[in-house]
């Protein structure tokens, strides 16, 4: 799953779904869906439906174009870093310690920063329910 770029970290899109600012779409619900996976000489980000939005790192072996891929430019012979840290929950339990995390930070803030960031996404989800500007 790709991340977005958001404080200058990379967290992936799937960790940040709220519903509202951030939604899954059942594709089975469109007639047509396209997507881009970008490669570039290295890993990076671009704005996609503006977001920033990390570029393909890994290559996958199975995309129906890989074949081609690989007529033109190889297999990647190094290890590729990512442009910018990339954080993840890695499970429902690391999410579940997350949220807690984020309960008691009223009182003891022990926050990460994927925390902080799913935190501020989920204001603005409220702010726009409520019709308000959101300040950050």
């Amino acid at each position: 799953m790709h991340a977005l770029l958001i404080d200058d970290v990379l967290g992936p899109a799937g960790d940040l779904v709220d519903g509202t600012t951030i939604t899954l779409y059942d594709a089975r619900e469109l007639d047509e869906l396209e997507f881009f996976h970008r490669k570039l000489e290295r890993h990076n980000v671009i704005y996609a439906e503006g977001a920033p939005c990390e570029t393909v790192m890994h290559v996958d072996e199975n995309a129906v174009n890989f074949a081609e891929y690989l007529r033109r430019y190889g297999h990647t012979r190094i290890q590729e870093a990512p442009c910018a840290p990339l954080l993840s929950f890695d499970g429902s339990r690391n999410e579940l310690k997350s949220r807690f995390r984020s309960a008691f930070s009223p009182w003891i803030n022990r926050r990460q920063k994927l925390d902080i960031i799913r935190d501020e996404v989920e204001e603005r989800r409220i702010a726009l329910l409520r019709g308000l500007d959101f300040v950050s």
